[in-house]
C-alpha cells in the first residue's frame, strides 16, 4: 500500500538581500496509513514549516523552490486555491500551537464548531448540535452541552486543546497534523492528551504527524521519529531504535538534554544555538556545534545512509559516534 503522505526533495525559503534564506533543504519522508510520525528538533529546525508546506499555508514571502508533496498519490503543490480548500480541513486537518489563540474569542464553542460541520459535512441546526455533542464526548469532555455554551476564555488550557482536536476531527480527516499539542499544559493534562490521541488512533485508524519538543511524548505515542536540524532530516527511524541507538550527534544531544527521574543536577545542553538561516554553514549543518566534527564536516554534506533496518542518518562519522 502506498504511503498516505510523501514529501520528496522539498526545498523552500525566504528571499533576502544575499539570495534565499532556506528554511527547508531537501526534506524527504513518507507517512504510512495509520501510523504516528513524530518530528522533533529545536526551534528553527523547520518542523512547523514542513507542516505548513503540506497544507500550503506558508507565509506569502516563503517560496517552494523544489520538490513534491503527494497526498494519497496526488500532487498538492500543483493545486489551486479552490482545489486545496477541498483538501485542507476536509482530508487533512491541523491542530495549531496555542489552541486558545486559534479559537475566536467572540464566539461560543457551539457557533464555531457548527460552522466547521456546516462547511465540511453539510450539517445544520439540530443535526449539527448532535454531531457537536458527539465530537466533544469523543474527545473526553464532560458535560458537552455546557462546553458548547462557553467562550474560549471560560475554558482551561486542556479543555481548549480537546475542543481544537474535536474541530480537527469534525470533517473525518484522513491525516491529522498536530503542532505542539501539549505545549503549555501541565504534565497531568499532557498525559490526558497523549492518551486521547492514542485512543483516537486505535478507534478511528487516525494517521497522525506529531510536531513536538517533548521527547517523552514521542516515546509514549509515536511509531517513528524524524529528527530535523536547520531544514534537514538528520536522522529518522523507529522510535525504539532511535532512542536506544542514536547515530547522529544532534540526536544524542537532544536525548541527553532530557531530565531524568531523580536527577536534580544541571541538565546537559547542546552548545551554541541554531544559526541564522542567512548564515547556513556549509557541509553538515550541525558541524559548528558538533563535538565530533572534523575538517570534512565543514566541506562535504554527509550522505543519507541506512545504518540499521529502517534507520537512516546523515553523519560522516556515525560509526565512531555510536561506539
Amino acid at each position: 500500500m502506498a504511503p498516505i503522505l510523501e514529501v520528496q526533495g522539498l526545498t523552500a525559503g525566504f528571499p533576502s538581500a544575499d539570495g534565499t534564506a532556506r528554511v527547508l533543504d531537501g526534506v524527504e519522508f513518507a507517512v504510512e496509513q495509520g501510523e504516528i510520525l513524530g518530528i522533533v528538533g529545536e526551534s528553527g529546525s523547520g518542523k512547523t514549516m514542513t507542516a505548513l508546506s503540506v497544507l500550503q499555508l506558508l507565509p506569502p514571502s516563503c517560496r517552494v523552490e523544489a520538490g513534491e508533496i503527494l497526498f494519497r498519490g496526488n500532487g498538492l503543490l500543483a493545486l489551486g486555491g479552490r482545489e486545496m480548500n477541498a483538501i485542507r480541513g476536509e482530508e487533512i486537518s491541523m491542530i495549531f500551537q496555542n489552541p486558545r489563540s486559534s479559537l475566536n474569542p467572540l464566539f461560543r464553542v457551539e457557533r464555531t464548531l457548527a460552522q466547521v460541520l456546516r462547511t465540511h459535512r453539510g450539517l445544520k441546526g439540530a443535526e449539527a448540535r448532535r454531531a457537536s455533542i458527539e465530537l466533544l464526548v469523543d474527545v473526553g469532555l464532560p458535560d458537552p452541552e455546557r462546553i458548547l455554551r462557553r467562550y474560549p476564555h471560560e475554558l482551561s488550557g486542556g479543555m481548549c486543546q480537546r475542543v481544537m482536536i474535536a474541530f480537527a476531527l469534525a470533517s473525518n480527516p484522513k491525516l491529522l497534523i498536530a503542532d505542539e499539542p501539549t505545549t503549555a499544559l501541565d504534565v497531568t493534562v499532557q498525559l490526558q492528551v497523549i492518551e486521547l490521541l492514542a485512543r483516537l488512533r486505535r478507534e478511528h485508524g487516525l494517521t497522525l504527524v506529531l510536531i513536538t519538543h517533548n521527547l517523552s511524548v514521542v516515546a509514549e505515542l509515536c511509531d517513528r521519529v524524524m529528527v530535523m536540524y536547520l531544514g534537514r532530516i538528520v536522522e529518522e527511524g523507529p522510535v525504539a531504535e532511535i532512542f536506544d541507538h542514536p547515530r547522529h550527534p544532534y540526536t544524542i544531544g537532544l536525548l541527553g538534554s532530557r531530565p531524568t527521574l531523580g536527577d536534580h543536577g544541571r541538565l546537559n545542553a547542546i552548545p551554541g544555538s541554531v544559526p541564522d538561516l542567512r548564515e547556513r554553514p556549509g557541509g553538515c549543518p550541525f558541524h559548528p556545534r558538533c563535538p565530533h566534527a572534523k575538517d570534512v564536516c565543514a566541506q562535504e554534506r554527509p550522505a543519507h545512509e541506512e545504518v540499521a533496518p529502517a534507520h537512516w542518518t546523515e553523519c560522516h562519522f556515525w560509526r565512531e559516534v555510536a561506539a
